[in-house]
């Protein structure tokens, strides 16, 4: 019989240890549901400020490139009778100019920049 209630005590200690490290456990990872829950947030708040932003330079993008079509259309314009405009230019000129033109969009370009 004190052998029956030794290992009762026995097995009752160890369920209560068992229960007390479940707690520590379970507590532990209440904390870091926490921690993970705030960080997340944080994470979405960044993210809407951060789509704002793309939002904000694609609208002035568009707005930028429009204002360009505009002066391109406004320049034709100006120079459709212009006899100095409608000269050959030779083709190492022109291409330079081209490339130069062709530098300077580039380096304007946020695509770039983002990816």
């Amino acid at each position: 019989m004190k052998k029956f209630i030794g290992i009762f005590i026995f097995l009752w200690l160890a369920l209560f240890y068992k229960y007390i490290e479940e707690v520590r456990i379970s507590k532990e990872r209440h904390a870091q549901v926490q921690e993970l829950t705030s960080k997340l947030f944080q994470l979405e708040q960044k993210n809407i400020i951060d789509n704002q932003i793309i939002a904000n330079n694609e609208l002035t993008k568009r707005n930028l490139e429009n204002q360009s079509l505009q002066m391109q259309e406004k320049l034709d314009d100006l120079l459709k009778n212009n006899n100095c405009a409608n000269e050959y230019v030779p083709d190492d000129i022109a291409n330079r100019l081209y490339e130069r033109a062709k530098g300077i969009r580039q380096s304007t370009d946020i695509r770039k920049s983002v990816n």
